[in-house]
């Protein structure tokens, strides 16, 4: 018992330990404190660092994603008023010319003769014709100005025939009557005499407008007076010693131009052509407030009430605009315009601005997620902290209160800077940075690089997302125009010929990409021969449709000089032989059909066997003679075969693209499926045969995605027209 007392601590032995045991109490005391105090403070920076850098994520994602905007929707714009200045200036060319020639001839009108202009027949009716018209009490053979008019015949019909853009045009004439070439007569007679009905020339607006403007003039969006089409005419006076003895006009066709507005599948935001009374002319929407005639009918948009949107159409009517952010209907649109001046009319782009914030919200959700990831890093490092600390603490009593302080003043100076440089980061933007006085070896020091990382990956993924949504915008503008021109290099009115009844052709091509390397043609060398093309270029994308546009126009030159099919491919070769420097080749199939007998001669340069129908079956023509394909190697020579059609007889041409075509287990459609789908249809028409292979594809195919362009054409022979003898049955 006294050896225990001995041991047992007094006097000053007691005080001393009584006053560590007190300062170790205090001490715990005060890291626990210290700590609690720490631990929210790093909390609160934690959470005012998310909400600022959030903050400034979203300034600087609007900001860039508005500099991007500016660039692109403003050249796009631009680009695309000058493809429909482009497409009118084919319209104006054709009116100043037909001013010059009626003011010409009527300046001769004593050296030529007085033609004949008969009232319109209704036998020519679908067929481009010419014909007279006149006023209610006027009679046109009492007319001084028709007889010399009526010899512009050829010249008017010429316009018309080849133009997909016009509809009619004529030269309203100053004494009411009016010399017209249109493809339509019934209209224009009295369902029940058979008369011409009468027709106010001179009070028609394009007849009023081009006098009052003295000169061009484009109307407002008309209903023709016979058909009720809606359409624009351009006319101008024609004048003779100073006097207007009458005015020429060109009607418009309206759907001829909508491909100029329409957009592609992956583009966004609305495209539309304004007159200059503010109505819509051409859109590519096709119903609301900027689509032709607008919610109710034809009214000024500029007078809807939205003096921001006015501003902007006003000024895209003479120069081109700047980006502007406006509000319509509730909605916030971006908008720019650039002017038509030809026309006096304009071409205005929009753009929702929700569309825009897209990136913005995936940089944040990003943003969201690597804060989460941090925040985790630094509560594992808190765990690890407290546990550190609490052994420190029991090793290093006697300097406790030193310590305290030290680790104290350590901790909370680094804090300070830190939340000092957030603060500031805040309010002007700049990214959070490492600098030295946060390198303390701790936790601190781990925060910090978790702030410095997550503000360079930030900064990183600004600059990526800039980069990509610029290069997008790029390509597919480049990409949506690439596919708009290889489109109208193809033939794709249907009916082609409404007026030939010996055959029907129609065809059509599905590019993998947004242009692609097949293509096809038809066109007449004569009126008894009709040239047939299909082709399969090496390669994708734009590179194969280069390609593609000289390969058909060397073809379609070689053609018109009379050639045979073997003759065709032959001069082809030499002349892309000489000049493929990329070493790009062709397969081609070209047959010339003589209409008045059915015969087919034709050539095939490495491409699939046609299908040919006969007694009401396709099958594969397999002994077509193969050649080497086009651009593979100089001085090949091709050799041409015949085919022979019966009426009711068809011919079917496709790519690669029809038969290779893989489901999702790779698994080919094969010409066995193909020819059980011609068959299906062996009885219909071309357009049928065609969606009978692709409806046929597109099962087979599903959901797999399209790997080769995918190309067709069917023409069926219906027979030589009334008065030619048939063909003899081949022996």
């Amino acid at each position: 018992m006294k050896k225990i007392i001995r041991i047992l601590p007094r006097g000053l032995q007691k005080k001393t330990v009584l006053l560590v045991f007190i300062m170790l109490l205090v001490m715990s005391l005060v890291f626990f404190l210290l700590s609690t105090h720490t631990s929210k403070t790093l909390t609160r920076i934690v959470g005012d660092t998310r909400t600022e850098q959030q903050q400034a994520i979203s300034q600087i994602s609007k900001e860039t994603m508005h500099s991007i905007l500016t660039g692109t929707m403003v050249n796009n714009v631009a680009l695309q008023a000058k493809l429909v200045e482009n497409n009118f200036a084919e319209v104006v060319n054709n009116i100043y010319m037909l001013q010059s020639l009626a003011e010409g001839i009527y300046a001769d009108r004593d050296l030529v003769p007085q033609a004949v202009v008969n009232p319109p027949d209704p036998a020519l009716d679908g067929e481009p014709s010419v014909m007279c018209l006149a006023e209610e009490g006027v009679d046109p053979s009492q007319s001084e100005y028709l007889g010399v008019m009526g010899n512009l015949a050829r010249p008017l019909l010429a316009m018309l025939e080849n133009s997909d853009k016009i509809d009619a045009c004529y030269i309203g004439l100053a004494d009411g009557s009016d010399f017209v070439a249109h493809d339509q007569t019934l209209p224009k007679l009295d369902s029940s005499s058979g008369e011409p009905l009468p027709f106010p020339v001179r009070e028609r607006p394009w007849y009023q407008g081009a006098l009052e403007a003295d000169g061009l003039y484009f109307t407002d969006l008309e209903t023709d007076a016979f058909t009720g089409a809606l359409m624009v005419t351009c006319s101008i006076p024609v004048k003779a010693e100073g006097q207007v003895i009458g005015v020429a006009g060109i009607d418009i066709v309206m759907d001829s131009m909508m491909d100029f507005v329409n957009l592609s599948e992956d583009q966004v935001g609305i495209v539309f052509v304004m007159n200059g009374y503010g109505h819509v002319i051409l859109s590519s929407e096709r119903e609301g407030p900027f689509a032709p005639g607008g919610d109710q009918g034809p009214l000024d948009l500029r007078e809807r009430g939205n003096p921001e949107l006015s501003e902007v159409l006003n000024t895209a009517l003479h120069s081109e605009t700047e980006l502007a952010l406006i509000q319509f209907d509730g909605v916030n649109y971006y908008v720019a315009g650039a002017p038509m001046p030809t026309a006096g009319w304009a071409v205005v782009s929009l753009v929702r601005q929700d569309q825009t914030e897209e990136p913005e919200k995936a940089m944040l959700s990003a943003y969201d997620r690597i804060n989460e990831e941090a925040s985790a890093r630094f509560r594992e490092s808190s765990v690890r902290t407290q546990k550190s600390g609490t052994l420190i603490l029991a090793a290093v009593v006697l300097l406790s209160l030193l310590g305290a302080f030290i680790g104290a003043t350590r901790i909370v100076k680094p804090l300070r800077d830190m939340t000092a440089t957030i603060i500031d980061s805040g309010q002007t933007g700049k990214l959070f940075e490492m600098k030295d006085s946060y390198r303390t070896g701790d936790e601190i020091e781990v925060l910090a690089e978790s702030f410095d990382d997550l503000s360079r990956k930030t900064r990183a993924y600004i600059q990526d997302i800039t980069r990509i949504t610029r290069e997008k915008e790029r390509v597919n503008t480049e990409l949506g125009m690439a596919n708009q021109i290889q489109t109208s290099m193809l033939p794709h009115i249907f009916p082609a010929f409404p007026s030939r009844k010996e055959f029907d052709i129609h065809a059509s091509m599905t590019p993998a990409k947004a242009v692609g390397g097949d293509f096809y043609d038809f066109f007449l060398i004569d009126p008894d021969h009709l040239c047939m093309v299909i082709a399969d270029v090496s390669g994708k994308g734009i590179p194969a449709a280069l390609f593609m546009m000289v390969t058909k126009a060397i073809l379609k030159n070689n053609a018109m000089l009379g050639h045979s099919a073997a003759e065709i491919l032959s001069s082809a070769n030499e002349t892309i032989c000489t000049n493929n420097k990329m070493d790009m080749f062709v397969t081609v199939w070209l047959g010339i059909l003589e209409i008045s007998t059915g015969r087919i001669t034709a050539a095939n340069a490495g491409h699939e066997y046609p299908a040919l129908q006969q007694n009401g079956v396709f099958a594969l023509v397999r002994d077509d003679p193969h050649g080497f394909v086009i651009g593979g190697l100089e001085g090949m020579r091709y050799r041409d075969y015949e085919l022979q059609l019966r009426p009711g007889d068809r011919i079917f041409l496709y790519t690669d693209g029809v038969p290779e075509a893989m489901d999702a287990q790779e698994a080919m459609f094969g010409t066995d499926r193909m020819l059980e789908a011609l068959n299906r249809a062996a009885s219909s028409s071309p357009n049928q045969v065609l969606n009978s292979v692709r409806s046929a594809v597109d099962a087979f195919v599903q959901d797999a995605e399209q790997f080769d362009d995918l190309t067709m054409l069917c023409v069926e022979y219906k027979g030589p027209a009334a008065g030619t003898p048939e063909p003899k049955a081949a022996e």
